[in-house]
């Protein structure tokens, strides 16, 4: 079963080295790409005043993170989280050197060394839309991701938000679903077996235009998984 966790932090400002610290961090679950709602939302008290310009960007006051856990407090519960999961997040340099940072201040190994791989989206969109802006508002408008909400940065909203462009930019699914192992609907419902053996259904064949498209589709896929698809390492096998 697959792992993944789409990440977001906010901050008190742009430089880890320089002092500056995390003070949101949120984290959106997905097994086998569909959300589980098992999400981690945090907020810190940073022992620093954010810049003006973050402030502007997040709009979480100084005041509002006094009485926050510092990060020291909770890593504990932040490392088990996200423990062995593919991490998603866009711009990834940026929050993993924040959270390398952390860490360091805690007297923990690097970020890492927690998790099974990270995979940036900004460098996956670049390479597939290159010369185009691919900011996460951007590719909101340009995949059809509602983010009309967004009047404010928020790591747990952006984190959301970056799920489901995900899902767009490596095509597993047209929109993201609730994962449920249960067989009956929701509150207990059961849903009503209907028999299809009779019904007959016609096999239409694609047009030659659509092949054509379809094989567009599966060359941006494999381009988007680093050539690691399923068909392309059959062929080559």
């Amino acid at each position: 079963m697959t792992r993944q966790i789409v990440l977001d932090t906010e901050t008190t400002g742009l430089s880890a080295d320089n002092g500056d610290r995390i003070i949101e961090l949120g984290c959106v679950e997905l097994l086998n790409r569909k959300l589980t709602g098992n999400n981690l939302h945090l907020y810190f008290n940073p022992g620093r005043d954010s810049h003006e310009d973050a402030l502007k960007v997040h709009g979480i006051s100084n005041e509002f993170l006094k009485d926050k856990p510092k990060f020291a407090e909770v890593v504990d519960e932040i490392v088990q989280y996200l423990q062995g999961a593919e991490i998603i997040i866009h711009n990834a340099a940026f929050d993993v050197g924040f959270l390398n940072k952390e860490l360091e201040l805690t007297g923990r190994p690097a970020f890492r060394t927690y998790v099974e791989s990270v995979t940036d989206t900004l460098a996956m969109a670049k390479e597939m839309y290159p010369g185009k802006r691919n900011s996460l508002d951007a590719l909101c408008d340009r995949l059809g991701v509602d983010n009309s909400g967004r009047t404010l940065h928020g790591a747990l909203l952006d984190a959301e938000l970056l799920a489901d462009v995900y899902i767009n930019l490596t095509r597993g699914q047209d929109a993201l679903l609730m994962a449920d192992d249960a067989q009956d609907g929701a509150d207990g419902v059961k849903v009503a077996a209907i028999d299809l053996s009779g019904l007959v259904l016609p096999v239409l064949s694609a047009s030659e235009q659509e092949l054509v498209a379809h094989g567009e589709v599966l060359t941006q896929i494999d381009k988007a998984s680093g050539g690691k698809t399923i068909w392309r390492t059959s062929q080559e096998a």
